[in-house]
């Protein structure tokens, strides 16, 4: 219990960490699936070719291929400079960003299509019918893949430790190292992870009584 006590400082700095890299990834992941979706439900060839292309790049690839590629492939070329954070953090949301296309794509295909023709006898552009009524009632249908898919990106973190990014996992490895607790290290660090994943998890939830009240 001492030994707790004693590195749970330590190990919450490492949590703000985690924290910030998973709220920024997941925010940019979720522009670059609607993005993607967007060109994959698009009729322009090209765009929906490119999305394709993405997608199943990002999917037939293992997360930890993908770090190594971005942090230490691209540096390599010395095209430009990217410190191990923004590495971590381009790589979560690219990652995220391939699920999540699929996951708004099938939100968007649920939506009756008596939807935008009501919508056009309206005279609204197809713009104004994506924001306005197609991309909310599929939001309320895919938030619980959203969900999941935003705590699977949250566990992915967990891997940023081996480009050296001092997050929970990294801190846990140093204390678990300089205390030879690994035990209780351990533990702490995985009561942690399962706190965050669990308050996500009542925050959607929450979050989908709400438009089910709408």
């Amino acid at each position: 219990m001492d030994t707790i006590i004693t590195i749970l400082p330590y190990l919450l700095e490492g949590l703000k960490t985690t924290l910030y890299i998973f709220i920024v990834a997941v925010i940019l992941g979720f522009a670059i699936g609607l993005v993607i979706a967007l060109f994959r439900l698009s009729p322009i060839k090209i765009l929906n070719w490119i999305a394709k292309a993405f997608v199943n790049i990002i999917r037939g690839t293992p997360f930890i291929v993908q770090l190594f590629f971005i942090y230490f492939g691209l540096n390599s070329l010395q095209i430009f400079s990217m410190d191990n954070t923004t590495a971590g953090i381009v790589t979560v949301a690219i990652n995220a960003g391939a699920y999540f296309a699929e996951i708004i794509r099938a939100g968007i295909l649920s939506v009756d299509k008596g939807q935008t023709e009501a919508a056009r006898s309206l005279g609204m552009t197809s713009t104004q019918n994506m924001v306005s009524i197609i991309l909310p009632q599929a939001f309320r249908r895919m938030l619980p893949t959203i969900t999941n898919q935003s705590i699977i990106s949250l566990k992915d973190t967990s891997l940023l430790s081996v480009i050296g990014i001092a997050d929970l996992t990294q801190r846990g490895q140093i204390q678990a190292s300089a205390t030879f607790e690994a035990f209780s290290v351990w533990i702490t660090v995985g009561v942690l992870y399962f706190i965050i994943i669990y308050l996500l998890t009542l925050l959607a939830n929450f979050l989908e009584r709400r438009f089910e009240l709408r």
